[in-house]
């Protein structure tokens, strides 16, 4: 098994210290597995995609608008 150095913020270290029963880096572990599953599903989601960068460019700008207007921002 690879091993990784991590560098975190003092104020996140003593935060994780009030809760030594946690092993820190099973955590570590399973949010970077969480990461690579949602990367692989994206990447398997765009290979059978039709659109264009244009098409989910426009789709983006049209769900933020809305979600803007839902939220009251503008």
């Amino acid at each position: 098994m690879a091993n990784i150095t991590l560098s975190i913020p003092d104020e996140l270290h003593e935060k994780m210290k009030e809760h030594s029963e946690l092993r820190w880096s099973e955590v570590a572990r399973q949010a970077i597995q969480k990461k690579i599953d949602d990367l692989e599903l994206m990447n398997n989601l765009v290979k059978k995609s039709r659109l264009t960068k244009k098409d989910v460019s426009r789709i983006s700008k049209s769900i933020n608008r809305n979600v803007s207007k839902k939220m009251g921002f503008r």
